[in-house]
């Protein structure tokens, strides 16, 4: 485990490799935040409800998300939630297109999926990263992965993918998540993942409730401690919404708070929905810490 550093509250994780080069571009995680957009091609999405289902809608928007400020886009074809199974080929069909239509767009392409041969197709046509929502639950997805120069987000889950578990039950969420990704990349290392090529995610929401997914918050600087590269998806989700009172289509500035605050617990990529917005509070962010210069300077030098 990497130690970390802290000043005025805000926790400096000592990250085992952080300047890594993924998708062409070079991240320094000690003083950098990635946004990561979020677009699925999914008729029954949690958030826009299908609305970039269509491949030219999906396309778009990606190309839009890019526009306004994102780092990296992550594509899906299957949400995580329990349902029937998504068809191998049919979920090829949904990420691929998108994947091609982006190239060149300057942005690191992500894929989110928990299928080893969608991972396989999405890196051949050029993704850069694969998102795996089960934490390797499958090991071949490490293989797969490995054999390649992707990137390999590793999150905590609990669930058989697509399957149900209801009332998730933990002694000490953090400390139970912190163990979970630590044995998930023991795993992926074993089936020849290097660790450089690695970044974790404490899965908020994933299999976990309203309290679990407030104390991963309060208490990220643990998982960010671990010494890789965390990202936060906290979007929109549902502890944003039950602890606010807030629909799904009101929860944007309780995402931008969790957002920041994960950043100021050490995390180095948020996965979001609303990316001008977000650009925004995290380049704010990362000047308050002195991470990065003004775009300009005028106030009081005349």
């Amino acid at each position: 485990m990497a130690r970390s550093t802290a000043a005025a509250g805000v926790i400096l994780p000592r990250l085992d490799v952080p300047v890594r080069t993924i998708g062409g571009r070079d991240f320094d995680f000690a003083r950098e935040i990635a946004v990561m957009a979020v677009i699925n091609r999914t008729p029954d999405s949690f958030y826009d409800q299908g609305a970039t289902f269509a491949l030219d809608a999906a396309v778009a928007a990606a190309r839009a998300a890019v526009a306004d400020g994102a780092d990296w886009v992550d594509i899906g074809g299957a949400k995580f939630a329990p349902g029937p199974p998504i068809p191998v080929a049919e979920e090829i069909d949904r990420v691929v297109p998108v994947v091609a239509a982006l190239q060149g767009s300057g942005a690191v392409i992500s894929v989110d999926t928990f299928d080893p041969d969608v991972a396989l197709a999405s890196i051949r046509a050029g993704a850069h990263v694969i998102n795996d929502t089960t934490g390797v639950h499958d090991p071949r997805m490490a293989e797969v992965v490995a054999d390649s120069d992707a990137t390999l987000v590793i999150t905590h889950s609990l669930a058989r993918p697509r399957t149900p578990y209801p009332a998730p039950q933990y002694d000490d969420v953090v400390a139970e998540v912190a163990e979970f990704l630590l044995a998930r990349v023991d795993r992926a290392l074993a089936h020849g993942m290097p660790a450089e090529r690695l970044v974790i995610d404490p899965g908020h929401d994933l299999n976990k409730n309203t309290r679990h997914s407030l104390e991963l918050t309060r208490r990220l600087g643990e998982i960010t401690a671990l010494g890789l590269p965390t990202l936060v998806a906290v979007s929109n989700k549902d502890f944003i919404g039950e602890t606010l009172d807030r629909d799904r289509d009101r929860r944007v500035e309780g995402t931008l708070a969790a957002a920041v605050y994960c950043i100021l617990q050490g995390a180095r990529i948020v996965r979001v929905h609303n990316v001008a917005a977000a650009v925004d509070a995290v380049r704010m962010t990362e000047a308050i810490l002195g991470f990065r210069e003004p775009a300009y300077l005028r106030h009081n030098l005349a």
